[in-house]
């Protein structure tokens, strides 16, 4: 897994819970925590700051993928600006990961393998967002799909219909966005 993806895990964890957070989860996870953005690390070094960070949270796996995805965002919108000025709303957004993102990924970070999706809209307005990886991180996909709807001020509902998790092939989800409630109006 390709640093950058260490650093974005690092920068959201010292935003949520501050350094020594992160310290502590480097030590009990027995890794290095020395990440440069353009290296390449075991998967093994992701899973296992993963765990650290299940038993010192006492959440599952997914919990915690999706925790990350949603607290990255903001943080790739700081990095990475252009990635989030072109699209309209989260779903610009999640149509363009595969072109846009992720090639522009591969660029920047030579030897990055990114999940692929394969996206298709439904007759009833929601998208199929089909997740394609060795890696099983299918709730950090997720995560990061609800940090962008946050992102663009949007409410998203996501269904996970197959998971590999389950013994299904691939995992797909079913999204629908929706603008977010006016606020003034709630109150009026």
């Amino acid at each position: 897994m390709k640093g950058v993806v260490f650093n974005l895990l690092e920068e959201t964890v010292h935003r949520a819970h501050g350094p020594d957070v992160w310290d502590a989860l480097i030590e009990s996870a027995g890794v290095s925590g020395a990440y440069t953005s353009l290296g390449s690390y075991p998967d093994s070094e992701v899973e296992a700051l993963i765990a650290a960070a299940m038993q010192a949270l006492a959440l599952d796996r997914n919990e915690v993928l999706r925790w990350f995805g949603q607290s990255a965002v903001p943080v790739l919108a700081e990095r990475y600006p252009a990635f989030f000025d072109g699209p309209a709303s989260a779903r610009e957004f999640t149509a363009g990961v595969n072109t846009i993102i992720h090639a522009e990924v591969r660029k920047l970070y030579p030897g990055a393998i990114c999940p692929h999706f394969r996206l298709s809209d439904r007759e009833d307005g929601r998208l199929v967002m089909d997740y394609l990886s060795i890696r099983r991180m299918c709730a950090l996909a997720q995560g990061l799909v609800e940090g962008a709807a946050a992102w663009y001020g949007e409410v998203v509902e996501i269904d996970h219909v197959a998971c590999t998790q389950r013994g299904d092939p691939h995992c797909s989800f079913l999204i629908r966005w929706s603008p977010a409630p006016d606020r003034e109006l709630a109150f009026a």
